[in-house]
């Protein structure tokens, strides 16, 4: 059921959006985790409710709120005016909006800065913009002075990555983002991560893929594309005297179901370079061969990584819990066809180090994200010779070249109108 916020004093009725919920609380305070899953409990609270008004949701919000502890946000969530005075920032193409701490903490963790780090750079940018009286800031008077910050504060190579990011966001260039790896390595959930941090919008799973090639296609046809990626072997030809061992049979039989995949898959990626937008592709069939299936003239910036995790017992522990995350998906297949499912990781990894692609051990996930967004920013590094007096062109003009040369916090006072 649909649930539908009734605002008498406007007299408007829209629907609950989750996510509308969880950037209000980004906003007063909370980490996205926090937020994204309060807004989760707000909207399961809601489910059976067909219409809640403006102010009995917002009571709901405060409630949970208070139960978190922190009086900080649940003052700036009861009166965002409350809060400190808004710094808005001016892009290139004119449009304004309000600094956002949120979102300059992703732009540091895109070019690989980790979350404590970035936290504590913004909170200093942001502080100082705010005892000197500065309400407004052009975009690239912003990145001069974060870029300055992070290589006094932080350190040359830090800097580094985030001119090249920043050099990359101001080109055309599409970013695709290829994540492979076997069942349970923890494809879904790291390209959800990534696809936060990098704002990127369009993600797309190999899984979905099969799918619809499976409802146009029927099993008669392609008993192979039915099958589990470590269970398509079962459905191979037989072939008469020609024994094979089992790590042959999963492999041949993957990369049957693999080839089918390659369309759809081409399909999707190319799509994105005629689009020029950004796409993050992830799924057991990502294998790094798509890449040189782009075209040879595109601009694109492709970037595949294989997730790996290499001892038995966690893969088994990581296979129990997506089952109990995902009811419909039963542990007891899995855990049958175990040998199968390390048979094709093995495959996998054979096929990335063939092929020089990046392979990243996932033990930990915020370990894990940091070491996919090294991967991609090392792609840029050697596609971008960034300088600093041409990507932050504008600012080096209105403040001079000098500027490249002063103590960040010296700049703040110049940047006030």
């Amino acid at each position: 059921m649909k649930t539908f916020v009734i605002n008498a004093q406007e007299n408007t009725r829209v629907p609950f959006l989750r996510g509308i919920l969880t950037r209000a609380l980004l906003d007063a305070g909370l980490t996205f985790d926090d937020a994204f899953a309060l807004a989760t409990s707000v909207r399961n609270d809601l489910a059976d409710m067909g219409e809640v008004s403006n102010d009995e949701l917002r009571r709901r919000v405060l409630e949970k709120l208070r139960e978190l502890g922190d009086d900080s946000v649940v003052k700036l969530y009861r009166s965002p005016s409350a809060g400190p005075a808004r710094i808005l920032v001016r892009g290139q193409s004119g449009n304004v909006s309000a600094f956002s701490r949120g979102r300059h903490e992703r732009f540091l963790q895109a070019s690989g800065i980790r979350d404590a780090r970035a936290e504590r750079i913004t909170a200093m940018i942001y502080d100082q913009l705010l005892a000197h009286g500065v309400q407004s800031i052009d975009t690239d008077e912003l990145g001069l002075l974060t870029w300055l910050c992070l290589a006094q504060e932080v350190g040359k190579k830090a800097a580094r990555r985030y001119l090249v990011w920043s050099d990359f966001q101001r080109e055309e260039s599409p970013l695709l983002v290829l994540i492979g790896g076997a069942v349970g390595s923890g494809k879904s959930s790291i390209a959800t991560e990534i696809a936060h941090r990098l704002e990127i919008v369009r993600t797309q799973s190999t899984d979905i893929l099969r799918e619809v090639m499976r409802m146009m296609v029927p099993e008669r046809l392609l008993p192979v594309l039915h099958q589990s990626s470590f269970e398509a072997w079962r459905k191979l030809p037989a072939r008469g005297g020609q024994a094979q061992n089992s790590d042959q049979l999963v492999a041949e039989g993957f990369r049957s179901q693999a080839e089918l995949l390659s369309v759809p898959c081409e399909a999707v990626l190319q799509r994105a370079v005629r689009e020029s937008v950004a796409i993050i592709l992830e799924g057991v069939h990502v294998l790094p061969g798509l890449i040189r299936r782009l075209p040879a003239d595109s601009n694109a910036v492709a970037v595949h990584v294989t997730l790996a995790v290499l001892r038995p017992d966690e893969l088994k522990s990581r296979l129990r819990g997506r089952s109990r995350r995902e009811p419909r998906r039963h542990v007891k297949r899995y855990l049958d066809n175990f040998n199968s499912i390390w048979q094709l990781q093995s495959y996998l990894l054979s096929e990335a180090d063939r092929e020089d692609a990046a392979i990243i051990t996932n033990d930990e996930r915020e370990t894990t994200v940091y070491r996919v967004i090294a991967a991609i920013n090392e792609e840029l590094a050697r596609r971008f010779d960034s300088d600093p007096a041409e990507v932050f062109e504008g600012a080096i003009r209105r403040l001079g070249k000098k500027a490249l040369e002063r103590h960040w916090q010296e700049l703040v006072p110049r940047l006030t109108r």
